[in-house]
């Protein structure tokens, strides 16, 4: 399988204590917040390569999740959906992409992306 790593996310305690320090003494700046309503998850802008993130979560410190993304999201689900620790089940998201999440056998988050404006 062929996958292209646009997207990593790092778990932290805090967000807005973690998004300080971020924002203050890395000098990132916000690509956007998610959900809208009470986020939990900020992206920060970069400029090809790897967007990174933070998110606060329950299982901090743990290593996060990396984002993979590939050409056929829903073929790579259906192959892999009965073999793996699913913790997203294959959706549309509203900012048009579809994709799924799953542990890997050491408990590192891993999602499938499929995004029409990257391929």
């Amino acid at each position: 399988m062929k996958t292209r790593l646009l997207h990593v996310r790092a778990n932290v305690k805090e967000l807005e204590r973690a998004l300080k320090w971020y924002k203050d003494v890395l000098g990132f700046t916000v690509g956007g917040l998610w959900p809208p309503e009470k986020p939990n998850y900020v992206h920060f802008e970069h400029e090809g390569g790897a967007m990174f993130a933070i998110m606060e979560h329950e299982n901090y410190p743990s290593p996060g999740r990396f984002n993979f993304y590939v050409d056929d999201v829903d073929t790579l689900w259906k192959k892999l959906k009965d073999n793996v620790d699913v913790i997203e089940e294959l959706f549309s998201t509203p900012y048009g992409s579809r994709k799924f999440t799953i542990l890997d056998i050491d408990g590192n988050e891993l999602g499938f992306v499929q995004d029409e404006t990257l391929l």
